[in-house]
C-alpha cells in the first residue's frame, strides 16, 4: 500500500468525511498521469494532482461536494491553458467520488520501485526512511536496537517494515534477488560484515555504503583479503548520494541518497 492509499484508509477509519479526486484522463501535457489521486477533507489536503489552478479548483470544487453528497460521484473536464491559464496546455479529466470501502478497494497499489534494506536506524537511516515512506518501494529497516526506531511507528505506511532483530547479516540472505541495500549501521565492523554478505550474494541491483573515500578504500582493501571476488567489490557505491548535492546534515544526505536510489531503479 502506498503512502496516500495508507492515509486514506486512516482516514476511512476515522470516519473523516472526504472527496477523492482522480486524475481520470489526460490528453496532451498536464501536470501529473491518469491514475493520480488526491485526499480533500473540510480541513485538509492530501496528495497532489500536479498544483497549480487546476488544484485549487479540484479543492474548491470537492469541498463544496463534501455538503452534496448525492452529487457524486462526478466527472468534470478541464482545458488546462484555455480555461485555468497554466502553461501546459493540454486538458484533464477528474473524478470526485466519496472516500468510502468501494473507492479504497478499486485504489490499486503502486508497483515498487525497489526492495530495499536499510540496515541502521540512526540519524541518516530515520532521515531516509522518512522520505522513503512517501514513495512507492519496499523497505526492510533493519537494526538490532529497537529504541532507535521511531516512536510514532504506528503511524508509520506499512511498506516500512521495522526489523529489530540480533543476526542482522542473516536478513541479507532472505531478501529477495536484484534487491537493494544501504548499510549505515553504528558499527564498522557490522558495516563490513553485511557489506561482505551482499557482495557475495552477487545477485543485488545496489549496494551503498555510508561513509567517506578513506573508509571506502579501507573496506576495500579488507574485502580482498576476505577473498571477495573483485567484479563483486567494484560494485559497491561508496561514498553514497548523487554527485552535487553536498552538506553532512542527516536530511540533505537522505536527499542525495534516495536520489541515487531512484536513478538506480530507473537504470
Amino acid at each position: 500500500m502506498n503512502a496516500l492509499k495508507h492515509t486514506a484508509a486512516g482516514w476511512l477509519a476515522a470516519a473523516r468525511p472526504a472527496v477523492l479526486v482522480e486524475v481520470a484522463a489526460v490528453r496532451g501535457s498536464a501536470p501529473r498521469e491518469a491514475g493520480t489521486r488526491m485526499l480533500v477533507s473540510a480541513r485538509g489536503v492530501a496528495g497532489t494532482i500536479g498544483g497549480g489552478h487546476l488544484e485549487l479548483e479540484a479543492i474548491r470544487l470537492a469541498r463544496e461536494l463534501l455538503d452534496r453528497p448525492g452529487a457524486l460521484p462526478l466527472a468534470r473536464d478541464y482545458a488546462l491553458g484555455p480555461s485555468l491559464g497554466q502553461c501546459c496546455g493540454g486538458a484533464v479529466r477528474l473524478r470526485y467520488a466519496a472516500l468510502d470501502a468501494g473507492e479504497l478497494a478499486r485504489w490499486p497499489d503502486e508497483v515498487a520501485l525497489f526492495h530495499l534494506q536499510l540496515h541502521g536506524a540512526g540519524h541518516v537511516g530515520r532521515a531516509i526512511a522518512r522520505l522513503l515512506a512517501t514513495l512507492p518501494c519496499r523497505v526492510q529497516w533493519i537494526d538490532e536496537r529497537e529504541e532507535e526506531f521511531p516512536s510514532d511507528w504506528a503511524e508509520w505506511p506499512a511498506h516500512i517494515e521495522r526489523v529489530c532483530v540480533d543476526a542482522v547479516e542473516a536478513e541479507v540472505d532472505a531478501a529477495p534477488p536484484g534487491g537493494f541495500f544501504l548499510v549505515m549501521t553504528h558499527s564498522h565492523d557490522l558495516d563490513l560484515r553485511l557489506v561482505e554478505a551482499v557482495l557475495r550474494r552477487g545477485d543485488f541491483s545496489y549496494c551503498g555504503l555510508i561513509g567517506s573515500k578513506t573508509k571506502r578504500a579501507r573496506f576495500l582493501h579488507r574485502l580482498e583479503e576476505r577473498g571477495v571476488a573483485p567484479d563483486a567489490i567494484a560494485r559497491l557505491t561508496c561514498p553514497i548520494g548523487v554527485p552535487g548535492i553536498t552538506g553532512k546534515a542527516p536530511e540533505v544526505l537522505a536527499v542525495a541518497v534516495v536520489a541515487q536510489l531512484l536513478q538506480a531503479a530507473g537504470g
